[in-house]
């Protein structure tokens, strides 16, 4: 609370309200860094919704070999659940990661069409014009991607492609995804311990 010409006023609580939302792209090492990461940064979320495709369990399931998206300490909403409190303005979610993102859903977001509560939640965000983060993950890419990541763009929204970097010299696959999500949580807004070039 600050004292103000003798009256108090309530601080705007600073910590992030966040939207995960995990599609079926390939990439599921992304999602499971990106989970872990946010834990760790439980201090700065308020509140942390996750929002996961038939796809994305398959691909993670896949690529991973274990069902540890069952065992993350968020609430799980299901696809079609358009009462979760993120699928309204109202709820003042401020930030929506969708890691990996799929090409389709990518589509989805960059016409409007809200036909899951991934892309409704995404579509919520950006007329709200809150931040976006969609974490692509495909290559190469066609004109129909470049243009839909132009016009997510001019919405207000940031694409991050899964590009990996190598100067921080990562030992292993989950230190190579790291650097993609160190970015992703830069860019909404949290405060990390991470490498920093030149520092």
């Amino acid at each position: 609370m600050l004292l103000f010409c003798g009256t108090f006023i309530a601080m705007k609580d600073t910590k992030h309200k966040v939207v995960v939302a995990i599609t079926g792209a390939s990439g599921a090492i992304y999602a499971k860094v990106l989970l872990r990461k946010l834990e760790l940064l439980k201090s700065q979320v308020g509140e942390l919704g996750l929002v996961m495709s038939d796809n994305a369990k398959a691909v993670w399931e896949y690529e991973l070999g274990d069902k540890e998206y069952e065992k993350v300490p968020f609430k799980i909403f299901a696809k079609t659940d358009f009462m979760a409190p993120f699928a309204s303005g109202s709820a003042n979610y401020n930030v929506m990661i969708v890691c990996p993102c799929s090409m389709g859903t990518l589509a989805r977001i960059a016409g409007g069409i809200s036909n899951d509560l991934t892309t409704r939640a995404a579509d919520v965000i950006l007329k709200e014009r809150r931040k976006l983060i969609l974490l692509t993950r495909d290559t190469p890419l066609s004109l129909i991607h470049i243009n839909n990541m132009k016009a997510v763009t001019e919405a207000g929204g940031i694409i991050c492609p899964a590009s990996p970097s190598f100067y921080s010299k990562p030992l292993n696959f989950e230190e190579l995804a790291a650097t993609v999500v160190d970015r992703v949580l830069d860019l909404a807004g949290f405060e990390l311990d991470t490498f920093r070039w030149n520092n």
